[in-house]
């Protein structure tokens, strides 16, 4: 964490299909909901945070693409969305093209990082504009992107699905990490692991959820993010699942895991340094 207070997140999995975008969404708004000010960073070339927190293509004049490539300020490139107190940078199909961008560029893997201490430490002391929590939604691939994003970040949150072989994909995202700390950001933690797209239907779900917590112990959250048609219909919406259904197993789901990240971060707070 800055000594601003501002705690970065970046939501990671190389898999596709496992939920970082629908936790980066719903998370971010229950956070905002209890009073969190909170920045989304979209950082996927599909742009799907911006489009599920109602940011049209045309309103995205500036996106992190610009950040990190032209180094335009990140203040520049926020919009507000529906949510009170959650913002975003909006995302586009040009980070796509940023490995290529940045190959012979200084400080490749910090620009990111770069612009996000940049713009905390300018609003240090500005109630209106600094945050609680930045949230940065990686692309589903271990790109520069994500190695940007890695650096940037205070911790990681893992989502996982429970499907067969999901240790299997998450070990290699936790080598990628264990680079990451020995060479760009030493400081880099283990926020917690998410499990997603639970089906209590399903066996598999219960023997993926005892295996994941077998190995990795108390990383792993309590809250599960149960299969739900709500969460999936919701970014058609241009919404978040709270807004669009706060009621439904997954809207619930997302508040309980705000309400575990939140102690998280103050048991950590209390830690001798």
């Amino acid at each position: 964490m800055s000594k601003t207070g501002t705690r970065i997140l970046a939501i990671a999995n190389q898999k596709g299909g496992v939920g970082k975008t629908t936790t980066s969404i719903n998370l971010g708004t229950a956070l905002a909901a209890v009073g969190r000010r909170v920045l989304v960073v979209d950082f996927d070339a599909q742009g799907n945070a911006s489009t599920g927190l109602g940011i049209s293509r045309a309103d995205r004049k500036l996106t992190s693409y610009d950040v990190v490539v032209d180094e335009i300020p990140l203040e520049e490139a926020i919009l507000p969305t529906l949510v009170p107190r959650l913002e975003i940078v909006p995302g586009d199909e040009n980070l796509s093209g940023v490995e290529t961008e940045l190959a012979d560029k200084a400080r490749r893997s910090y620009r990111l990082r770069d612009a996000i201490r940049t713009h905390v430490e300018k609003y240090a002391f500005d109630e209106d504009k600094r945050y609680d929590f930045i949230l940065i939604d990686c692309p589903p691939s271990l790109s520069s992107l994500t190695i940007n994003a890695m650096t940037a970040a205070d911790a990681l949150l893992v989502p996982l699905q429970c499907e067969f072989l999901a240790l299997e994909g998450l070990s290699q995202l936790l080598r990628t990490v264990e680079v990451v700390r020995s060479g760009l950001n030493p400081d880099l933690e283990i926020q917690g692991i998410v499990l997603t797209m639970y089906d209590r239907r399903n066996n598999l779900s219960d023997q993926v959820a005892d295996e994941v917590r077998e190995v990795l112990g108390s990383k792993v959250y309590k809250t599960v993010i149960p299969r739900n048609v709500r969460l999936s219909e919701a970014p058609s919406f241009g919404k978040p699942a709270l807004l669009y259904d706060y009621r439904c197993p997954g809207s619930e789901a997302y508040i309980r895991l705000a309400s575990e990240v939140l102690q998280r971060e103050r048991a950590r707070a209390m830690e001798p340094a």
